[in-house]
């Protein structure tokens, strides 16, 4: 693993670093610049060097811009010249390559975009990524490697598939949490307590998606599979059929999608 400086140092910053450490890469490999004294001490955990600048001593030939989007043109700016001759790879939504290579002063740069997303904290993360055409074989297969450490990675065709990875794998993890605390209602409607509904939940989305993964068949076989004609799943599903969940979350991705877009734009 080569030299790779973090900028930022917040929750993903983390995920991904104690992935990486986790499988085998050593923490001398590894900087973090972030001001805030949380973001010190959770890297101290996984004994990476954190600085409020970019350390001296530290020549990366990776750096992640793990910063909200809104910063993200004044640290490029403030930074362009310790650029040149790293890859970048940002982690930022709504922030395109364009503006990566224009706020860097570096309109030729080396970048991957890429949209992980929470899951990544228990090393069960989905991240999409894509790269400029001038990335070599070797900043591919560093950014797979990086992004592999926690979770799987999809590599994307072009720059536009990032606002639907954001819309899905992206927002995902929200709308599954929506899901999960509406059947925890209905669990303790049902007469459960709290510590039951949600451990009922748990577990039943857990296990289904584990099945989903381990499996052959599609989502649509494994439904049919735990659905009797005129059962008990048959009669729920009716419901959610008729009350349009499915056409809800569909909308539900296209709006994510288009805020994903109209974010993009907002930052042109």
């Amino acid at each position: 693993m080569q030299n790779t400086l973090f900028i930022g140092g917040g929750n993903m910053a983390f995920a991904i670093l104690g992935g990486l450490i986790g499988n085998g890469a050593p923490a001398s490999a590894f900087h973090v610049v972030d001001p805030s004294a949380e973001a010190a001490s959770k890297m101290s955990t996984l004994k990476i060097g954190c600085s409020t600048d970019w350390p001296d001593h530290f020549s990366p030939e990776v750096v992640v811009l793990a910063v909200k989007p809104q910063m993200m043109q004044q640290v490029l700016n403030s930074q362009a010249n310790n650029l040149k001759n790293s890859l970048i790879v940002s982690i930022a939504a709504g922030v395109s390559v364009a503006q990566i290579q224009d706020w860097s002063q570096q309109h030729q740069a080396r970048v991957v975009r890429c949209m992980p997303n929470t899951p990544a904290l228990v090393s069960q993360g989905i991240s999409g990524l894509y790269f400029t055409a001038n990335c070599s074989e070797s900043d591919r297969s560093l950014a797979r490697q990086i992004f592999s450490s926690c979770g799987e990675v999809l590599v994307l065709n072009n720059e536009d598939e990032i606002n639907a990875v954001t819309a899905i794998s992206g927002s995902g993890p929200g709308y599954v949490f929506f899901l999960m605390e509406a059947l925890a209602q209905a669990a303790k409607n049902l007469g459960f307590d709290d510590a039951q509904a949600n451990l009922l939940v748990s577990q039943t989305f857990l296990g289904a998606a584990t099945l989903a993964k381990q499996s052959d068949d599609s989502f649509a076989t494994l439904r049919e599979k735990v659905t009797s004609k005129g059962g008990t799943t048959f009669a729920g599903l009716e419901q959610l059929r008729t009350l349009g969940v499915q056409e809800a979350i569909n909308s539900a991705a296209k709006a994510a999608c288009a805020r994903a877009v109209e974010l993009q734009k907002g930052s042109n």
